[in-house]
């Protein structure tokens, strides 16, 4: 059986001028060839002969695999990144063991409240306090201190 080879316009006649959309077609062609062939193992011939660009599948499990919409990178949302980190730890099972604390949690709260909390009280207790009580509070004796008063210089030439 001889073999179907399109005989191939020279590309002197191509350059010419009125050939211009035939060398865009026979150039489209041969990229088209170039592509089948590297592909070739992918592309099956029911790809080749179909007219539809979409794949149906029976099945919505697919995407079960897929990620989330949104995504981050290069520590432009640190916050987003961290989520993605710790979705993909538990996705592959590597979750961080629980360090054991130095400190229990009665500890913590004792030392806490021993240290921090008084201050924290009176803090508030400032706060919402009038002037009045804080001069009570602060000076513990109800004396006015008056005002100093300006006074005359002594004339000396006077005596």
């Amino acid at each position: 059986m001889p073999s179907k080879i399109k005989p191939r316009l020279s590309r002197g006649v191509l350059d010419m001028k009125f050939m211009q959309r035939t060398k865009v077609k026979v150039d489209k062609e041969d990229d088209d060839e170039q592509s089948r062939a590297l592909y070739s193992n992918e592309i099956n011939e029911k790809m080749l002969n179909s007219n539809s660009n979409f794949i149906i599948e029976p099945s919505y499990t697919i995407c079960a695999g897929l990620i989330d919409g949104r995504l981050s990178f290069r520590g432009m949302n640190p916050d987003l990144e961290l989520l993605m980190e710790q979705e993909l730890a538990q996705k592959l099972g590597k979750v961080k063991p629980e360090q054991p604390k130095e400190v229990s949690d009665q500890e913590m709260a004792k030392a806490y409240y021993t240290n921090k909390a008084p201050s924290v009280a009176s803090n508030m207790s400032k706060k919402f306090s009038t002037k009045n009580n804080l001069k009570r509070k602060q000076g513990g004796n109800n004396q006015r201190q008056q005002k100093p008063q300006f006074k005359r210089p002594r004339d000396e030439d006077d005596d």
